[in-house]
């Protein structure tokens, strides 16, 4: 199986207009998805991200240390899953509950390149 990266977008805090039971439900479909994709053998992790940290940017000494959401769309959170190929990762990623609870939610399918062609260096997985 390849590895991929699910990186969660939404525009600002897009559950902010969730009431308190819709947020809890947003939760349990999410432990659901979660359930689903370790029992499949799909998941190797998922974290949320807090809604705070820092953007660095710039060169060696000009270094710019600003808000990490200049944009309002930002990256809420990630899943680091197995698929066989680029179709399957796609379909587990349509599956996830931001679509259902968040209007403009996106998520971002990417491979994880496991080694450099060129010179056969192999990334360390731990």
């Amino acid at each position: 199986m390849k590895e991929f990266m699910l990186l969660i977008r939404n525009e600002g805090d897009g559950k902010a207009n969730l009431s308190p039971e819709q947020q809890q439900q947003f939760l349990k479909a999410c432990q659901v998805y979660i359930e689903d994709l370790m029992k499949n053998g799909n998941l190797k992790n998922a974290q949320p991200l807090v809604r705070e940290g820092k953007m660095i940017s710039g060169t060696t000494g000009n270094f710019k240390d600003g808000p990490y959401n200049e944009t309002t769309e930002i990256l809420v959170g990630y899943y680091h899953i197995l698929a066989n190929n680029m179709d399957e990762a796609i379909a587990i990623a349509k599956r996830n509950p931001e679509f259902e609870f968040v209007k403009g939610a996106k998520i971002e399918v990417r491979p994880i390149k496991m080694m450099e062609q060129s010179t056969q260096y192999t990334y360390p997985t731990k």
